[in-house]
């Protein structure tokens, strides 16, 4: 009797360690929530951005909410994985064949799509920055369609009339999900 009275008073106690290890988890997140700039439209958009995500992110050093963002924005609106994956679905997971969506992860945003003359450019980091550009640079492929490969030139194929106009913030968020992806090389 007293054995399973004491085998019982450590589940309780354990279960009880645990349930305040959850709440107290929960009590960071929440008040990382009260405290930050964000709303909940916003987090609803960082936290789909995360189960979105095809691909592990490296978020070491890079903003939890922009990655989170970003990553939204790449994956459900931009639908960047059509044009800078090759191919963009693996045999079996095409949507556009009626199949369940199963993208290309290995070769996720590492470019080499046709578009006529024109191949689609690796997005995946090369020394820690998308495509190997900095912010700067990425700001400006993005609002004025700067080809950094081909100096004097404008980019032809991808639309940057239609990214011109995000905010600053969608931008950033953009170019901090593109740094926490896994270099990739384009597929065949």
């Amino acid at each position: 009797m007293k054995r399973s009275l004491l085998i019982y008073a450590l589940c309780v106690g354990v279960l009880a360690l645990i349930a305040g290890v959850k709440v107290s988890a929960h009590a960071q997140d929440s008040d990382r929530y009260k405290q930050s700039e964000w709303n909940d439209s916003d987090w609803n958009r960082i936290l789909r951005g995360y189960k979105v995500s095809p691909v592990p992110l490296d978020l070491h050093g890079k903003n939890y909410e922009l990655v989170g963002l970003g990553s939204y924005l790449v994956n459900s609106i931009g639908g960047c994985n059509d044009c800078h994956t090759q191919p963009s679905y693996v045999v079996g997971g095409n949507p556009f064949l009626g199949q369940p969506k199963k993208v290309n992860v290995d070769h996720y945003l590492g470019g080499g799509q046709a578009f006529g003359p024109f191949i689609s450019r690796n997005l995946t980091p090369e020394h820690g920055l998308p495509a190997g550009h900095t912010y700067a640079e990425f700001v400006q492929i993005m609002r004025k369609g700067t080809d950094f490969d081909h100096p004097g030139q404008l980019l032809q194929v991808m639309p940057w009339p239609t990214y011109q106009t995000l905010t600053d913030r969608d931008l950033r968020a953009i170019y901090e999900y593109l740094r926490a992806i896994p270099p990739a090389t384009p597929g065949t």
